[in-house]
């Protein structure tokens, strides 16, 4: 369903058409992350939801959906503490995600990393760091030009 325009605001600016090379970096360094697709997804659409960024909300929760993820997990990474639905080793992520994504709040504490580094071979806690400050930077792109969703279809 398209945005209303007269409820939403318009996207301010397009820095893909203004700033090109930087987009293409960016697309670039979100293609080189090799993180299972199903838990970038978690991943994704939880630091979208601390971030308040609804294009990538939308676009995660349909790229989730495309690849076979269940409607009751997705309504329920919001609140995944409380939910049954998620993997000790999603819960570790997803603490992870909470704490790089809210970085002022707490500094990553160590509890966090620590949970990640016992179900994560380093490589792999590299690569999941890495996704969670990529979608960081886009929702700060998508939040700041105010990139309108509803648009969005899984590729």
């Amino acid at each position: 369903m398209a945005p209303n325009p007269t409820t939403f605001e318009q996207p301010r600016i397009s820095l893909a058409k203004l700033a090109p090379a930087i987009n293409r970096a960016m697309v670039a360094l979100d293609g080189a992350l090799e993180l299972d697709s199903s838990l970038r997804d978690l991943v994704s659409l939880r630091a979208s939801i601390l971030n308040g960024c609804a294009y990538c909300i939308d676009m995660h929760t349909l790229d989730a959906k495309a690849r076979g993820e269940t409607e009751q997990r997705l309504h329920a990474i919001a609140a995944w503490h409380e939910a049954p639905f998620f993997t000790e080793r999603e819960r570790a992520a997803l603490q992870l995600t909470d704490a790089i994504t809210l970085i002022a709040d707490s500094h990553v504490p160590r509890d966090a990393f620590d949970a990640a580094r016992t179900h994560f071979e380093e490589r792999e806690l590299a690569q999941l760091i890495w996704a969670v400050v990529v979608i960081n930077a886009w929702n700060r792109v998508a939040v700041t030009s105010r990139a309108l969703p509803g648009e969005y279809e899984p590729g």
